[in-house]
């Protein structure tokens, strides 16, 4: 009998680190923040289910000055990752210092949301090609309703500081289009310090 639990004990553990998933072909170069890329790849593993797109992964790193490229789209087959240029809400920067400082999840705040983010679908609105997102976390939970969207702003350019956004982390003009056809659909993003 005691050979039996044995046995069922030892094949149990061999199953649950088989089911593990090995990401360590992620972010070669080592681009991303370790402890934001840790962070979401515990969620990814942990809700599988409720992500529909599992292609790739995206993270804005808000730690960093705007002027920075801190939007991370890593490329979940080849582990290979993309950085872009990101805006942050207004409000979130009240004194245009670049850093974003304060966070909301409150309508009509112009704040950005901290949290977990499911990319839903692509449309055409008022700013172009956008995609919106649905909060999956308690701080960002009333992205669609605040409609917080993925889209081009003229004033992200490359330079010393962007624009801010009325709370959507906007894109860069020239690369929009590419970043929201590889995102949409169901692929998990995480906004974070």
């Amino acid at each position: 009998m005691n050979r039996f639990y044995l046995y069922l004990i030892g094949y149990l553990i061999t199953a649950s680190l088989s089911l593990a998933q090995d990401f360590s072909h992620l972010d070669p170069n080592h681009e991303v923040p370790q402890k934001l890329l840790s962070k979401i790849l515990s969620y990814f593993e942990t809700h599988q289910s409720q992500i529909p797109n599992k292609s790739y992964i995206s993270i804005i790193d808000f730690s960093q000055h705007n002027s920075k490229e801190r939007l991370y789209i890593i490329d979940m087959n080849s582990g290979l990752v993309e950085k872009y240029l990101v805006a942050h809400g207004k409000n979130s920067d009240p004194f245009f210092t670049g850093f974003a400082t304060q966070f909301s999840n409150t309508i009509d705040s112009k704040m950005s949301s901290l949290g977990f983010y499911l990319s839903a679908e692509s449309y055409d609105g008022a700013r172009g090609f956008s995609l919106r997102l649905d909060g999956l976390s308690k701080t960002n939970s009333n992205a669609r309703e605040r409609g917080i969207v993925m889209h081009s702003a003229d004033y992200v350019t490359p330079g010393e500081k962007i624009g801010r956004s009325f709370g959507c982390p906007a894109l860069e003009n020239r690369y929009h289009q590419q970043i929201i056809n590889q995102i949409k659909e169901g692929t998990l993003i995480l906004a974070d310090k």
